[in-house]
């Protein structure tokens, strides 16, 4: 019998099994959940092995490469790659490529992360809700797309374990039947991943339950499933993959726009013609042996580039999340509502300090910065509503940020229905040679990169010099970190333990250079660090090393994509914009003229992010406390 024989199999035997836990069936195993609650088979990890608290600091690390250093080789060498496309994708692809020893450029109109790959739902995952679709349908390529998100979310956390960890989410149970139902799913999750599982799934009884999510709708519950899968920082994985890319000799360039498509005398996509947004460098011819298009919800404007009469491929979907208090969530435990009132999934997941829920899924149009509707901003607190204990109200006001992602979905063009959405990502060539990458998800975005180079070498007869080594590239951050870093930050430097948390959690071993970076507070507690926001642990330090080490170029790049306060609190975000331009104007040299023209840049982006909409604050009105009448 071959595999695929042997999971159809199984499938139809785990249908039926399905389909008579449903009707009532398997009381025995059900009496056997109940008699192990709370302690049914967790089967844990070998521990990280105690570091000692007295290992040197580490001295400052190099500076990349400068943005004029890197302008200069754009413009005057030749690349075997021309990436299009800054986001996880376009980052992987680079990494990807350059280590297998080849010359590639990368090039991103607006910032690393700027759309999809900062907008997601921050789970690095497999897929369960999928599993449970390849076993009701016998769904074999299902099956297959979730054994290899398991695979590639074990090598995520591998390489970024500052920016990515292992995170128990629950599944509530109100109906008894549900038990074995989900226990089911939840160990055949735990099956499929192998050696590379976090945890085992298990069964938590009623009093567990309310004991993490206290607000939780306590009438019928009888416990929850609670299963493993990954969360991690996104647009700070994404600006990690690229400046490892740069690290290694890859050049990066953020706020660099194509603007067309260079060919050969044969009509071959031989480069393209690139503007500096950010600068005076003006336009720029980028000759390459091969291009790559990695743009995301994007893909089809430089697609029709290339073939401007190209059928769009992309079929935009709105996910829009919201961001609540602390309390609305467990700090240490996710939930999933696996059938809300639409049968779409819910998450209410702990991320930074805060509540992050969503998602939704709409059709959309494609828009530099989507602005979340109310409705769908409802929906999602409506959703809560249903979950928590009959005297909480889920108000409207508790939401202290809010976004929508456009989630690229896609349609292969070669297939005879073009209306049939691809499940996974797509790889394509335009008869002139644009090669374009779209779909996907976070977890798969190092195997997407893969594929595509892959792809790249053969169809652009390209020599690498070694194979693939991303499995095992550690992302920059990720070389010295260990799990009590925080306590030799605070040792160290003097900090206050939260901030200390923060710089570890999300810069790694670049913590230190951090701090060095950081005013001292004239204060004989804490020494270093000056907030950003009272209520945040964000610090001056981040803003000098965003524009030194990570080629943050606007305001915008530095509160919603290094730290990541535009995302958590939009009214927190404006008030600390006064100290973020004053920071970037010293470090980059801003006159008043550009000042301004940030501070608007600003206010527009944090619209999309749920600020009060229609309404401008000026820097007189926010240092003068106007911001007050946000709530």
């Amino acid at each position: 019998m071959s595999f695929r024989q042997a999971l159809f199999s199984a499938t139809r035997t785990h249908r039926v099994l399905l389909r008579s836990v449903a009707a009532g069936g398997i009381l025995s195993t059900t009496a056997f959940f109940l008699s192990n609650t709370d302690s049914f088979g967790s089967i844990h990890h070998q521990a990280e092995q105690d570091v000692p608290l007295n290992y040197p600091v580490p001295a400052p690390f190099a500076l990349p490469p400068s943005r004029e250093e890197q302008i200069k080789k754009l413009e005057t060498e030749q690349f075997d790659l021309l990436i299009i496309g800054g986001g996880a994708t376009g980052a992987g692809c680079a990494l990807d490529a350059v280590s297998r020893g080849l010359k590639v450029a990368l090039v991103e109109r607006d910032d690393f992360a700027c759309g999809t790959s900062s907008r997601s739902t921050k789970l690095v995952h497999g897929g369960v809700r999928y599993l449970e679709k390849a076993f009701w349908n016998l769904d074999y390529e299902q099956y297959k797309l979730v054994k290899e998100a398991l695979a590639e979310r074990a090598t995520f956390l591998k390489i970024a374990p500052h920016l990515s960890f292992p995170l128990p989410i629950m599944v509530p149970v109100y109906k008894w039947w549900q038990v074995p139902y989900y226990w089911a799913g939840t160990k055949m999750y735990d099956l499929i991943a192998g050696k590379e599982n976090m945890e085992s799934s298990y069964f938590m009884g009623r009093g567990k339950t309310l004991e993490n999510f206290p607000m939780l709708k306590p009438q019928n519950l009888k416990g929850a499933i609670v299963y493993y899968d990954g969360s991690h920082n996104d647009s700070r994985m994404n600006t990690a993959i690229a400046l490892t890319a740069a690290q290694k000799g890859a050049v990066i360039l953020n706020h660099m726009e194509v603007t067309e498509l260079s060919k050969d005398a044969s009509g071959r996509v031989n480069g393209a013609v690139v503007r500096d947004n950010d600068g005076t460098a003006g336009k720029i011819q980028v000759d390459a042996k091969g291009v790559i298009n990695a743009t995301g919800p994007f893909a089809d404007r430089i697609r029709q580039l290339d073939t401007p009469v190209a059928i769009d491929i992309v079929a935009p979907s709105s996910g829009v999340h919201v961001i609540l208090p602390d309390y609305y969530c467990s700090p240490s435990m996710g939930l999933i509502d696996p059938a809300t009132s639409d049968g779409r999934v819910v998450f209410f997941l702990p991320w930074q300090g805060h509540t992050l829920a969503g998602t939704t899924d709409s059709p959309t149009t494609v828009t530099k910065d989507p602005i979340p509707s109310e409705d769908e901003i409802s929906w999602i607190l409506n959703e809560i509503q249903h979950y928590v204990a009959d005297d909480i109200t889920v108000r409207r006001e508790d939401v202290l940020a809010a976004w929508s992602g456009i989630r690229p979905l896609v349609r292969d063009p070669r297939a005879k229905n073009t209306e049939s959405l691809v499940r996974n990502h797509l790889i394509t060539l335009s008869d002139s040679g644009l090669l374009t990458v779209a779909g996907g998800k976070w977890t798969t975005y190092r195997e997407m990169a893969e594929d595509t180079v892959n792809t790249s070498v053969k169809e652009f007869g390209l020599e690498p010099t070694a194979p693939c080594g991303t499995k095992d590239i550690k992302l920059v951050g990720a070389e010295g970190y260990r799990k009590l870093m925080f306590i030799h930050l605070i040792q160290t430097f003097g900090i206050e333990t939260g901030i200390a948390k923060h710089l570890a959690d999300n810069y790694g071993d670049r913590a230190y250079d951090v701090v060095r970076l950081s005013a001292t507070t004239g204060e004989r507690w804490p020494t270093r660090g000056v907030k950003l926001s009272p209520a945040y642990p964000y610090i001056d330090g981040e803003i000098r090393y965003a524009v030194q080490h990570e080629y943050a170029r606007t305001a915008v790049d530095v509160l919603s994509r290094r730290i990541r306060l535009a995302f958590l609190n939009s009214k927190a975000a404006l008030e600390s914009l006064p100290k973020v331009i004053d920071i970037m104007a010293e470090e980059l040299k801003w006159d008043k003229a550009r000042q301004d023209k940030e501070w608007d840049d600003t206010i527009r982006f944090l619209y999309s992010m749920g600020l009060q909409n229609g309404k401008y604050f000026s820097r007189a009105d926010v240092e003068s406390g106007k911001t007050k009448m946000l709530g």
